[in-house]
């Protein structure tokens, strides 16, 4: 294959009938990954809720929960998909979050902490329910730890965790 190819250099997704070819990444010297990129692709992102959806479809939730910012659109595309309200967590503090609970990631892509916040709105529409953790991509398993933290700290049950793609080793992600 010819290294010029926009395909030498990039891994191939197909959901739904949907089809895209992933750029590599690489974030250490010996580790590169596929990035996913839902922003602004409405074709991707309705064939992975729709792919969700279905396989959720028996699972008993209330809220769907995902992280700033790339899953955003994702979650509500399953929002509406699914009937089902959102939250996003978010990775800066505003003044008008009041009183939000906050735990620290380590970002795969950038190799630096990042803190998580659940704002007091969003704490006391998940509290005592169950809710389905929601992400573009699961990798190291951080993110995912520090929303199931939240959820602790909100007394939110996860009922669920959805991702469009996963890489990495499950066993972290538990």
């Amino acid at each position: 294959m010819n290294p010029t190819d926009s395909h030498f250099n990039s891994h191939p997704l197909n959901i739904n009938g949907v089809q895209r070819h992933l750029p590599l990444f690489k974030v250490q010297p010996d580790l590169a990954i596929a990035v996913l990129n839902i922003l602004g692709d409405t074709e991707l992102t309705e064939a992975a809720a729709a792919a969700l959806q279905q396989r959720m479809a028996d699972i008993n939730f209330d809220v769907i929960v995902t992280a700033e910012a790339k899953s955003i659109p994702l979650a509500y595309a399953l929002s509406v998909h699914s009937g089902r309200p959102y939250v996003v967590l978010r990775k800066n503090y505003k003044s008008y979050m009041g009183e939000a609970l906050s735990t620290e990631t380590l970002s795969i892509t950038t190799g630096k902490t990042q803190t998580l916040y659940l704002d007091a709105k969003d704490r006391a529409a998940i509290q005592g329910r169950q809710v389905a953790l929601v992400d573009d991509v699961v990798s190291t398993g951080s993110t995912l730890a520090a929303m199931r933290t939240l959820m602790a700290q909100a007394e939110a049950e996860v009922a669920a965790v959805a991702a469009i793609c996963t890489e990495g080793n499950a066993e972290q992600w538990a």
